[in-house]
């Protein structure tokens, strides 16, 4: 009997998005994902601004528990731009400081022929270095949390991302197990 070699766990979906390019959701769907740096950046790559404003909301709640967290200004400024590095509060109260939201992944399924109810688009944070480089909220991260104080390792809780702002790639998939039939992506190139 045959077995798929990919299962996912909690909080894989976004590690199968970043090395894959696409996860595979259900028979016959199509996926559209991206960062985008605005709510008007990603409608104008995605055609779709109701689900670029409520990804935003959805970002903008999760951030500051997400962000990478430092005792200091000095401390976060190391990685970040001196104007990105902002006192902060997590929704359990600790006050920290870390970079301010630069943008936000937004990953939607755009058709299902599987018979699923539509959902809405998954999203996250994201925080752009002042090396340019962007991040996102690692799968299972802790946004920089290792000590008692819930402060301490900066960007240790991100993982890494090399997608291109303001683009919406999208990939069908014809099926579990099958490779992406179809790639393509659009947007505008904007930074």
């Amino acid at each position: 009997m045959y077995r798929p070699s990919c299962t996912f766990t909690s909080g894989s979906f976004w590690q199968a998005v970043n090395s894959s390019g696409a996860a595979l959701i259900s028979s016959s769907a199509v996926v559209q994902e991206g960062l985008y740096t605005s709510v008007e950046a990603c409608t104008e790559a995605t055609g779709d601004p109701s689900s670029c404003r409520n990804a935003f909301a959805e970002a903008q709640k999760q951030a500051a528990d997400a962000a990478p967290k430092y005792a200091s200004r000095e401390a976060c400024e190391k990685d970040y731009k001196p104007e990105q590095c902002v006192q902060q509060h997590t929704s359990a109260g600790t006050s920290f400081i870390g970079p301010m939201m630069m943008g936000f992944f937004m990953s939607q399924m755009l058709s299902n022929r599987g018979g699923l109810a539509p959902q809405a688009p998954a999203s996250a944070p994201a925080y752009q270095d002042k090396n340019a480089g962007w991040a996102r909220p690692a799968p299972g991260g802790t946004g920089g949390l290792n000590t008692a104080s819930g402060i301490g390792a900066g960007k240790a809780g991100l993982a890494p991302v090399t997608s291109e702002p303001n683009r919406a790639v999208t990939a069908s998939r014809g099926g579990f197990g099958n490779t992406s039939a179809r790639r393509s992506s659009s947007g505008s190139y904007g930074g």
